[in-house]
């Protein structure tokens, strides 16, 4: 064999197996195996709120939407728990994720509170917006207007306030999966 039939034929098979590769690879991210493909969205991680007087606000997530539920927010799943505490007063509310909206590092849960020791929070819907900053995250809920979670009244799924709140440094790892709907 000489020279120039055994390139060519090395560069056939080289060409073949990164063909091979990269189509596998493209199958996979354009979703071609479910059981391979990403959420559709996510919105996880805890952090601290800053604030000069020194309460203890902590807000956690763990909000996932299903890739085959991509079309329906309102299909996400998870929990999200708060806690509001400042010289050993205040309360903490666990909710139940019923729509997730997230934009490039934006997101916005909603869930109705399951558990909580403030008094006619159970059963009421809240909504928080977090801004997926790296270390200087920010994060706004929806009863920043009305003073606390059991005076919301009404609450559309997937409404917030602007995340208005800044993150304490060194607590915040939140994570946004952004969501690309098809139009």
């Amino acid at each position: 064999m000489n020279r120039v039939t055994r390139c060519t034929g090395i560069a056939v098979l080289i060409t073949a197996v990164l063909f091979t590769a990269g189509a596998a690879g493209s199958a996979v991210a354009s979703g071609g195996d479910d059981h391979h493909r990403r959420e559709a969205a996510a919105l996880t991680g805890t952090a601290k709120l800053y604030r000069v007087a020194g309460d203890d606000i902590t807000f956690s997530f763990d909000a996932h939407l299903a890739a085959k539920d991509n079309d329906d927010p309102s299909k996400a799943t998870g929990t999200f728990r708060f806690s509001h505490y400042l010289n050993g007063d205040g309360a903490y509310a666990k909710a139940k994720v019923d729509c997730l909206v997230t934009g490039g590092k934006v997101a916005v849960v909603s869930g109705v509170i399951t558990e909580s020791d403030l008094p006619g929070a159970k059963g009421k819907r809240v909504g928080v917006t977090v801004h997926d900053l790296g270390h200087h995250d920010r994060l706004g809920y929806s009863w920043a207007s009305v003073g606390n979670p059991a005076e919301t009244k009404d609450l559309p799924k997937c409404v917030s306030s602007a995340p208005f709140e800044r993150v304490k440094q060194g607590t915040g790892d939140f994570t946004v999966v952004p969501w690309q709907p098809k139009f």
